[in-house]
């Protein structure tokens, strides 16, 4: 089975369940499947019903939806569509980073692996998409170095931005605003207090107030080095 012979939703909900899973969870719930997909729970559960049919996840009553090897096989070819057209948009044609990750999500239904192959060679093939996230190769591997969420990491500690979730947009260009990028050395100058953190950029010394909330949507290496 080939991603394109997929229907766009069934396209959408693995890769959604891709995206939960990869950062950091073991699993996703039937109800937070529906409210990433922004639909009813019953939609959702017959949905889950069919994919499950197709050998494509597993689903077991009260219990986390997990990809099956074909339906990570799967889910994995829909990302590293998503993450290299995300990378094309903002690398060649000038798309702000909090931008791409909506325009990604119509056009990745619509290209061709032919399409993929040429925009992936043009920018020489790229490991990171502007998010930090690894983009697999053609045979489905990557690389990612070992990260943690920027909520665990204590006061007068530095850390390098690795990754930033694209899952909000206002919360992405919030960050992009303020310099927490990709690649960025940061100190944690205060824990969140009164639900605000401060941080430290390094190399300008800019000091930045961050909401707790936002925390949870950078991922860091504490080895001092992104791997990007």
């Amino acid at each position: 089975m080939h991603v394109s012979d997929l229907p766009e939703k069934t396209q959408d909900y693995l890769k959604k369940i891709y995206d939960f899973q990869e950062w950091g969870n073991a699993g996703i719930t039937l109800s937070q499947l529906a409210e990433t997909m922004g639909q009813r729970a019953s939609t959702t559960s017959e949905a889950v019903k069919r994919l499950d049919a197709k050998g494509l996840v597993e689903h077991r009553p009260y219990a986390d939806i997990q990809l099956t090897p074909q339906g990570l096989h799967l889910a994995i070819a829909m990302v590293r569509r998503h993450r290299l057209i995300e990378t094309y948009l903002c690398q060649e044609l000038g798309y702000p980073l909090g931008d791409v990750h909506e325009e990604a999500e119509i056009l990745e239904h619509a290209v061709s692996d032919e399409f993929i192959r040429r925009i992936e060679e043009k920018m020489g093939f790229p490991s990171r998409d502007p998010h930090g996230d690894p983009i697999p190769d053609a045979s489905g591997k990557f690389t990612a170095p070992a990260v943690v969420s920027l909520s665990t990491v204590n006061a007068h500690e530095s850390c390098v931005v690795d990754r930033v979730s694209d899952r909000d947009g206002d919360l992405l260009r919030y960050l992009e605003q303020r310099g927490i990028l990709p690649g960025v050395e940061i100190e944690m100058l205060q824990r969140a207090f009164a639900d605000l953190a401060e941080i430290k950029i390094i190399s300008t010394g800019e000091r930045v107030q961050l909401p707790e909330v936002s925390l949870k949507a950078v991922l860091v290496n504490k080895g001092g080095d992104s791997g990007a």
